[in-house]
């Protein structure tokens, strides 16, 4: 029988609050914080042997330190998804720091800092709630669906530094983008542009999936809808109704929905003989078992397979983010340090043996390094009712 297997799977804080918000404060044993870390779900598993090494090659890392960054990523990421819900609108993000991946957890509420340290976590106090900068990032995006920037690439809410982070090419028509779309300006920092991001979609042959036997991207999760099988990709791979087929020319299905731009994703579903199997290519020889989907804090590990560069790794380096490519802005993409070709469009992002997305887009290459966007897994499964294959 034959299988889908991810061939080509497949990219100074702000300032301190002058006042406590008047909320009632988290206690250090606050019991949603202590049940989430004491759930099954909660075990740390094994790290995935296939990791170590590229992780090794690209962070410049030990194995042992390779593994004892995953072992705390981990940790880390349950412990960022307790404390999110116990502070509520205190909130304001969370990133991991320094080679065990010491979780810093942003807060308005002074108040609240024994509820993080007693975690784990290290707690600094910054002047806007994570909720505030989701929303002036959601004004720009409004301003984006109305008339794309031409000099504005990608904004995105960064929460080390407490703000929403626009990029540009051209600091006038970027200053009048911000005018036209009514932000609070004081929430917002305006970068230089050093690169233009374009979609990762190929036309030449390789080691892939192919659409309508042209274009070439990669494979990103098996999943399945209702017990058949398929797996998720880019949306500016193919269109609903668009062919999939493997490299030796044989049929995998069918793309049954697709997004591009505002969103890039998409889902194909197979035919007969295909079965969604939980694993990621390492171009080593081996796989990566797929476990879940949680989502890893800004400054986590991730690594990215593809059809055309293999198995790459980097960090986190920006969630919620924007990205305007030629044909359209996308956005609530993530923004990584992991490089990318063309080909490698659609290809999966893991972290340890958590589904993270798929990539979307970048800049730069492989030899020289470049930085990619990738599309969060969840919302896709969410979108088109799938389920993550898992093992």
């Amino acid at each position: 029988m034959l299988r889908i297997r991810v061939l080509a799977v497949a990219t100074a804080l702000a300032g301190v609050a002058l006042t406590a918000a008047p909320a009632v404060s988290a206690t250090a044993d606050d019991p949603s914080v202590v049940a989430a870390l004491a759930s099954p779900a909660a075990r740390t598993a094994p790290a995935p042997s296939a990791l170590l090494p590229a992780l090794q090659r690209d962070l410049g890392l030990s194995p042992q330190a390779a593994a004892d960054r995953l072992a705390g990523e981990n940790r880390a990421a349950r412990v960022r998804t307790a404390l999110a819900d116990a502070l509520g609108s205190r909130w304001a993000g969370a990133w991991v720091e320094g080679p065990d991946a010491t979780l810093v957890v942003a807060t308005t509420d002074a108040s609240a800092a024994r509820t993080i340290t007693a975690h784990g976590g290290r707690a600094t106090v910054v002047r806007n709630a994570l909720a505030a900068l989701d929303q002036a990032k959601a004004t720009l995006d409004r301003a984006a669906r109305a008339a794309t920037p031409t000099a504005t690439p990608v904004w995105s809410v960064d929460v080390r530094t407490n703000a929403v982070v626009v990029r540009s090419s051209d600091a006038a028509r970027t200053e009048d983008f911000l005018r036209r779309s009514g932000v609070d300006r004081a929430l917002v920092r305006v970068e230089r542009a050093t690169a233009t991001p374009r979609p990762l979609a190929d036309l030449h042959g390789g080691d892939a999936y192919y659409i309508d036997n042209a274009a070439r991207c990669s494979i990103g999760f098996p999943v399945t809808q209702n017990g058949r099988p398929g797996f998720v990709s880019a949306g500016h791979c193919g269109q609903p109704g668009s062919n999939a087929t493997a490299s030796d020319g044989s049929s995998i299905g069918t793309f049954q929905g697709s997004t591009f731009p505002g969103n890039d994703y998409s889902w194909v579903q197979a035919g007969p003989g295909w079965t969604a199997q939980p694993q990621v290519n390492d171009y080593a020889g081996g796989a990566v078992t797929v476990a879940g989907s949680t989502e890893q804090p800004v400054g986590s590990s991730v690594c990215r397979s593809g059809s055309t560069t293999g198995w790459h790794c980097g960090t986190v380096e920006e969630v919620n983010a924007t990205v305007t490519y030629q044909e359209g802005s996308v956005y609530g993409v993530t923004r990584t340090s992991v490089c990318a070709e063309p080909g490698d469009s659609g290809g999966s992002f893991i972290s340890g043996n958590q589904a993270q997305g798929v990539t979307s887009g970048g800049s730069g290459d492989c030899t020289s390094g470049g930085e990619t966007y990738f599309q969060p897994v969840n919302p896709i499964l969410s979108a088109y009712g799938l389920t993550l294959a898992t093992g």
